[in-house]
């Protein structure tokens, strides 16, 4: 129990170099292309997921904003295979980490935006100001509704991270109370242990409705700005 509670959030080193970036890109591993005629059931789980994403994410979009289908689907998957890898003991989980989170989350937002800008500037501009406003209220509302512009990437991020840390503390937590309560009260410590169970069950969901939520307000961008 004298163990920190935030070294697993601790960037990982091997011979004093941070080892982030191969973490970053293990997941990319589990999704090999595949160079057979006729697919394994992996590969056809695969291919039936990203239809269902870009069909899922795409419907509302135009066909300018489905040119975004590919970094739609390659962010889900990310985000997704990263949440579910970090459940695994002795892992480091590099959503949990804010600087990893708004490095995804203000280029994508950005790019929103500035599309929007170039290629729908009045409605975009329209944003900034609701339509019959009183005139009193106009700067206000410019004002509210530009910092509300610039809050999105931040919020986000945020989402993200907040979510992926709560519940690894909580596993945490829950996990040192079973060690200590195996000694002191074995049946106590079970009644924590199929919490624990329980707990990691719905980690496993969170992880995969975070990077859901996350796609999902991307594409809400850019639908808006396109």
């Amino acid at each position: 129990m004298n163990e920190n509670l935030f070294a697993s959030f601790i960037t990982p080193t091997m011979m004093g170099l941070p080892i982030v970036v191969t973490i970053i890109m293990f997941p990319s591993i589990l999704f090999p292309s595949s160079k057979r005629l006729i697919s394994n059931r992996l590969h056809s789980f695969q291919h039936w997921l990203i239809k269902l994403i870009i069909k899922q994410m795409m419907l509302i979009h135009t066909p300018k904003g489905r040119t975004w289908a590919l970094m739609i689907v390659s962010l889900i998957m990310f985000i997704g295979s990263t949440n579910l890898l970090g459940l695994l003991p002795h892992t480091f989980t590099p959503t949990t980490q804010l600087s990893m989170n708004l490095s995804m989350a203000i280029p994508l937002w950005a790019g929103a935006v500035i599309l929007g800008f170039r290629h729908k500037l009045k409605n975009s501009l329209a944003h900034f100001l609701p339509q019959g406003t009183p005139i009193s209220l106009i700067p206000m509302l410019i004002i509210i509704e530009t910092i509300s512009l610039f809050i999105q990437p931040m919020a986000l991020a945020v989402r993200l991270t907040a979510n992926i840390t709560a519940g690894h503390l909580l596993m945490h937590l829950i996990g040192g109370a079973t060690l200590v309560l195996m000694d002191i009260s074995p049946p106590t410590a079970t009644i924590t242990f199929i919490i624990l169970l329980l707990l990691t069950v719905l980690e496993f969901a969170v992880a995969l409705i975070q990077a859901y939520v996350f796609t999902l307000l991307v594409s809400l961008y850019l639908h808006d700005n396109t």
